[in-house]
């Protein structure tokens, strides 16, 4: 004699037969159904009551058939929740008989990272940053749930830079001509396309400098004129050669990657460049508001707010995944800027920037970077103490979030692939030279100490000393 419950989508076949009675055929009924996978993880059963009904048995008898299952681990039961079934981890592939075994696949990247160019994420201030969102949402006006009609961006969130701006850059910023966009590089496809509109075709840059950077020019159809960098920064008296180029781009707070700050003639020569045939400076103000040896030094954009586009973000200060940027621009560009951007801010987050307007506003900002530059600092001073007189100089002012560490001639590749069997990620100065510089040759390493959380700050400090010889 056999039983069907059809209820739920399982079909449970009770074998009565053999002598075998119904609170067994049950059990057992219940346990082939998990077992197999008819019954699903996390399936809640029906009460033993209306199951009692069901299949015409006393309540005490389903009862019991759940309890023993219970005790099994096949059900779970709780108060609230019903009886369900009991979550099980599969059964790992090839632990069958005659199975061959499971390779453990490969570690996949490097244990540690010094590349450059990422903070330390885990640094991201996320209690104040969550109350400073939730004063934004409270307040927030109903159209900041719009679409967004303004393609530069929420005023409050302009306003807020304004202010902090001139205040810690020296940067001459008016709301109204700061347009916010994803990023620095959005900002340098912005710019980029409003070169090609005012008919640019060449844009000088700098001899060691980002590939994503040159690629988004090159993507624009404009060609590079590479300008060589030593200590001073770029050599921007070389411009004066360059009669064809109606821009540079330019990293004058903090040369990625060389470390060196622009010299006050070379800023003057770059904005007398710009003065005298009409071009426009692009400046990059990378790590600007992380000088540690001495108070930073302004933004170029303040010698001629005029004449130099200022491209600032939160990529560093506070973390790249916010998709955070901003252009202040010449007054006579905002609406070039617009016209390429369109006429709707679809790239960055509403809330997100009523968020940082907010953190701006309330100080939380500058207490996180206050506390982030004490913490890169140490980390810089950890970083020299360490590598003592393993290289040759550690060159670049004391700034930012990576250094660079100058190695005897012909040692950095070789030294970039000793790190790989330790498990590090390192980065060679040649890795970021433009192929057409005309500069000497050199061998350093660019060691980003801002990349690795505090948890893994020691062991990659000791990488790198075993990298070294």
């Amino acid at each position: 004699m056999t039983d069907s419950w059809a209820n739920f989508g399982a079909d449970l076949h009770l074998d009565l037969s053999a002598g075998r009675g119904r609170r067994a055929g049950l059990v057992e009924a219940l346990r082939e159904a998990a077992r197999s996978g008819r019954l699903a993880p996390g399936t809640r059963l029906p009460s033993s009551r209306s199951l009692a009904v069901d299949l015409g048995m006393a309540r005490n008898t389903v009862a019991d058939a759940y309890a023993e299952l219970v005790a099994e681990g096949w059900l779970t039961a709780r108060q609230g929740s019903g009886t369900r079934v009991a979550e099980r981890a599969r059964p790992r592939p090839g632990k069958a008989a005659g199975a061959a075994p499971v390779r453990r696949p490969e570690r996949r990247g490097p244990s540690y990272s010094l590349v450059p160019g990422t903070p330390d994420l885990s640094g991201f201030p996320r209690a104040a940053w969550l109350a400073a969102a939730r004063r934004a949402l409270t307040h927030a006006p109903n159209d900041a749930f719009g679409y967004g009609v303004d393609a530069r961006g929420r005023v409050e969130l302009r306003e807020a830079l304004a202010e902090y701006l001139a205040r810690v850059r020296g940067v001459y910023a008016d709301p109204e001509r700061i347009v916010l966009c994803a990023g620095f590089v959005q900002g340098l496809k912005l710019m980029s396309g409003v070169l090609r509109a005012r008919r640019v075709r060449e844009v000088a840059v700098e001899g060691y400098g980002l590939n994503v950077h040159r690629d988004v020019l090159a993507a624009a159809g404009l060609r590079m004129r590479p300008l060589p960098v030593d200590g001073a920064g770029a050599r921007t008296e070389d411009l004066a050669g360059a009669e064809a180029a109606g821009a540079v781009l330019l990293t004058p707070a903090h040369q990625f990657p060389t470390g060196a700050a622009l010299t006050p003639a070379r800023r003057a020569a770059a904005v007398d460049w710009a003065r005298r045939t009409g071009g426009l400076i692009l400046e990059d103000d990378y790590d600007g508001e992380f000088r540690y040896d001495r108070q930073q030094i302004g933004a170029l954009q303040g010698l001629d707010p005029d004449r130099v586009v200022y491209l600032g973000t939160a990529s560093k200060a506070l973390a790249p995944g916010l998709r955070m940027g901003w252009l202040v621009l010449p007054p006579g560009l905002v609406e070039d800027v617009l016209a390429v951007k369109g006429r709707a801010e679809w790239t960055s987050s509403a809330l997100d920037q009523l968020t940082l307007a907010e953190f701006m506003r309330s100080g939380a900002y500058d207490r996180h970077v206050r506390g982030m530059r004490q913490r890169y600092f140490r980390r810089r001073e950890a970083l020299v103490a360490a590598v003592g007189e393993r290289v040759t100089a550690v060159s670049g002012i004391s700034a930012g979030l990576h250094a660079v560490l100058d190695l005897p001639a012909g040692t950095e590749g070789p030294l970039v692939q000793a790190a790989a069997w330790h498990s590090l990620s390192l980065t060679g100065l040649s890795y970021y030279r433009h192929p057409e510089a005309d500069m000497p040759a050199r061998d350093a390493l660019v060691v980003g100490y801002g990349t690795p959380p505090d948890s893994a700050w020691g062991a990659t400090l000791a990488a790198l000393a075993a990298t070294l010889p």
